[in-house]
């Protein structure tokens, strides 16, 4: 959480590869309403009540909302087997609290200005530095860690993947719909957070741990920062945990969607530090950070179903010819790692548009949204469990 740069590099040098830990964010809602209810507090102390629970939910900045996290998996497997006990027993307890959970990036009309920031020294602090930032950020998303062995190392991995975030925000775009309407955009979630929050979206390339703490060291010296939880960017060597974190995915409604996402996370990063030990850094150019963002246009605008820029071939490809060569590209890794990547036909925005355009209220497709949820992401109790 602070900001002690050598600590954080000494995690680096000791973390091993491919670890992975799992986050996930859910919005707390009214169950006939669907409405968004300002309970975290309460879930929080029941979560607390929970030997599971207690230490693998928390908060993230607003009232309606509650994450999980799988804590440290030696492997995909493992993290993901973690995740789904913790889904299991929040789900079972949110819906004995007369509660229920949603899995999207946006909350279709929920108003920003009836959200209650927690009342915590943390988040009281981002409320009077950020103001309205923080009151617009009603927004619930996937994150990823992955762990890369070496401070440098670590860099450079944050700096091939700058390129590949576009193509994994367009597979999980899931939030069409902002305040009674359709936004026309796949991931409306990105243009309030990823866009509006400072240190956020895509950093530029650091190349090495020594230029990204001088930068840090830097922010702190200025009273920019004084955690690095502050440094929001989608893409960020984490500190405490000596991770990659990569953060730039909507919410999933679908559990095993959100699995499958994760595990494409899990298999881009090991690849690129495979990629990295087998061939370094040679010859290689990172993007421009005006072509990593025209590509994050487009995956905020149309999600998977448009078009992304090949900017070492100059010209066009399909969204989903990306994600197909990142399958391709990912196979060694993911081979390895034992992971399979099932990515749907359509994903959650698509599915969600296309409902509304059949004729489908708001109403409709998010309280269908809210079941899929209940039922994918958490398995059913086993009769054998109450004998």
């Amino acid at each position: 959480m602070t900001l002690d740069l050598d600590g954080a590099r000494e995690r680096f040098e000791d973390s091993t590869d491919f670890t992975v830990g799992l986050e996930e964010e859910f919005a707390i809602l009214d169950p006939e309403t669907l409405e968004l209810a300002h309970r975290y507090e309460d879930v929080k102390a029941a979560c607390d009540e929970d030997e599971v629970l207690t230490e693998a939910a928390a908060g993230e900045l607003i009232a309606s909302e509650i994450e999980i996290r799988s804590g440290r998996g030696e492997t995909f497997g493992a993290a993901v087997a973690a995740q789904q006990e913790r889904r299991d027993r929040l789900f079972a307890l949110v819906d004995s609290m007369g509660l229920a959970l949603g899995a999207m990036g946006t909350h279709p009309w929920a108003y920003y200005l009836d959200q209650r920031i927690i009342d915590t020294p943390h988040y009281n602090r981002l409320r009077e530095e950020l103001g309205y930032v923080a009151q617009r950020n009603n927004t619930w998303s996937l994150h990823v860690h992955v762990g890369v062995r070496g401070a440098d190392r670590a860099i450079a991995v944050c700096d091939r993947l700058r390129e590949l975030l576009p193509a994994l925000l367009a597979a999980s775009a899931n939030s069409p719909f902002l305040d009674r309407r359709d936004s026309g955009l796949a991931s409306v979630r990105s243009e309030i957070f990823t866009r509006t929050f400072p240190r956020c979206g895509v950093p530029s390339p650091f190349v090495d741990w020594s230029t990204y703490a001088s930068f840090i060291e830097l922010l702190q010296r200025t009273d920019s920062v004084v955690e690095s939880t502050q440094l929001w960017w989608s893409v960020r060597p984490h500190h405490s945990f000596g991770t990659v974190e990569v953060r730039i995915c909507d919410a999933q409604t679908r559990g095993e969607e959100a699995t499958a996402l994760a595990g494409l996370i899990v298999a881009c990063v090991a690849q690129t530090a495979i990629d990295l030990d087998e061939r370094g850094v040679e010859g290689w150019q990172p993007l421009a950070d005006r072509e990593v963002e025209e590509n994050l246009w487009r995956a905020i605008r149309y999600g998977s179903g448009g078009k992304m820029i090949d900017f070492r071939a100059g010209e066009e490809v399909e969204t989903r010819v990306v994600f197909e060569r990142l399958l391709a590209w990912t196979e060694p890794a993911r081979a390895s790692l034992g992971i399979e990547v099932p990515l749907p036909e359509r994903n959650g925005a698509e599915r969600a548009r296309a409902a509304f355009a059949e004729g489908a209220s708001l109403e409709d497709v998010y309280r269908a949204s809210v079941a899929e949820t209940a039922a994918t992401y958490a398995r059913a109790a086993d009769p054998a469990d109450s004998i």
